[in-house]
């Protein structure tokens, strides 16, 4: 049999269509199918690839940890140099820029980001000891159950009751609604740039007013910048171009550099309380595996040393100014986090197809499926844009 044939007789499948593109080989921007197919890779694997895929200096990283240690005992216990330097890079992107906070500087590795939303709520209960936690509509945090109970789309939910109790939605960016955050609330888990939605970015008043409201009433704020974070919207974090500092902080994604790991990051006073009623209130075997932490850490440094984040913006207006067409009738960005928006999924859907036929990779969102995904590895060139920007309008 086939790989693609045993892909779909034995690999569990999310859906009946499934793209199936089988790729042997990848670097950069690009992917490499069976037989030496190029396509160009728009969506960095959602969100993963921020530095390309096997960047270099990611893979030297790897190669070096693994020729070290692999998996030595659960996530906690032994000191590993990987989740130590990883830990102490992440905190010095995290130096608060206001006043009068208590700086993030103490890191609980996961797997993944949907780990590390699990993480987090437990965290908020436990530090508050409240119940209630607020999410917005059109949000997606994760597909786990208590992830999922944090869902703004009862379509993912509905067949998967009962989930957890005492979960609020409101509207991500709508001032009013922040009024429901009371002093019953243990946290509020929000997007900075609401990705699922189609990439919809609420006011810089918007989130002063939700800190704001948060100090009020002693609810945890957890920024999920799983999507947005490690470079995506021009800043290490889109966070910082609000004016606004969490309690709690999500990452995943773009954090590995194509290695799987997550984490929720918060003070030591608030990341404390796992450590004693019950002792391992939150634990995890191969959280911060020393290999995906090797990853990562290079993945940080890439993004530093290579001066990624400054070209973030032009390259986005570079897009922008080549998107037009009658047919588009939007492009919504933060940084290289883009969407481009279609009458309905019946126009977008087959352009998608044909882009991907010339060679090149899109994608829509789930709760705004009239939307193209545009989000390239942060490496991408002018010069890739314009010939990535022609196909897409080719399949128009």
């Amino acid at each position: 049999m086939t790989h693609r044939e045993l892909f779909l007789k034995n690999v569990a499948q999310t859906s009946d269509f499934p793209l199936a593109l089988e790729i042997e080989k990848a670097e950069g921007v690009y992917m490499y199918g069976k037989d030496g197919k190029q396509y160009m890779d728009l969506i960095s694997g959602i969100g993963v690839s921020n530095v390309g895929h096997r960047h270099p200096k990611v893979v030297e990283a790897i190669k070096n940890q693994v020729d070290k240690y692999l998996h030595l005992m659960v996530y906690g216990e032994y000191v590993q140099s990987p989740q130590v330097e990883l830990a102490e890079a992440l905190v010095k992107t995290l130096v608060p820029k206001v006043e009068n906070v208590q700086p993030l500087d103490n890191v609980y590795f996961t797997n993944s980001g949907t780990e590390a939303v699990e993480g987090a709520m437990k965290l908020a209960k436990r530090f508050t000891g409240r119940q209630e936690i607020i999410s917005c509509f059109n949000a997606y945090h994760g597909a786990t159950q208590g992830a999922l109970s944090l869902s703004g789309s009862e379509n993912f939910k509905r067949n998967f009751r009962p989930l957890l109790p005492e979960i609020r939605n409101i509207r991500h960016g709508v001032m009013e609604d922040l009024a429901f955050i009371t002093e019953k609330t243990a946290a509020i888990i929000i997007e900075i740039v609401g990705g699922e939605a189609g990439v919809r970015i609420p006011s810089k008043e918007y989130f002063l007013a939700l800190r704001k409201r948060c100090d009020e009433t002693k609810t945890l704020l957890i920024l999920d910048e799983i999507q947005s974070g490690f470079g995506r919207t021009g800043t290490f974090w889109a966070f910082e171009q609000f004016d606004i500092y969490p309690d709690v902080l999500l990452c995943a994604k773009g954090m590995g550099g194509g290695m799987p790991i997550g984490a929720f990051i918060a003070n030591h006073e608030v990341m404390g309380v796992f450590k004693n009623n019950p002792i391992l209130g939150h634990i995890t075997t191969f959280g911060g595996h020393p290999v995906s932490a090797a990853s990562s850490l290079a993945t940080l440094k890439v993004i530093v040393e290579e001066n990624l984040l400054d070209a973030v913006q032009s390259k986005a207006d570079l897009f922008k100014s080549l998107l037009v067409h009658e047919k588009i009738k939007e492009v919504r960005n933060q940084g290289l986090m883009m969407a481009v928006e279609f009458a309905d999924f019946d126009t977008l859907k087959p352009i998608i197809d044909r882009a991907i036929e010339k060679g090149v990779v899109t994608d829509w969102f789930l709760f705004c499926d009239n939307s193209m995904r545009i989000a390239p590895p942060l490496i991408i060139t002018e010069e890739e844009i314009r010939k990535a920007c022609e196909v897409i309008l080719e399949s128009i």
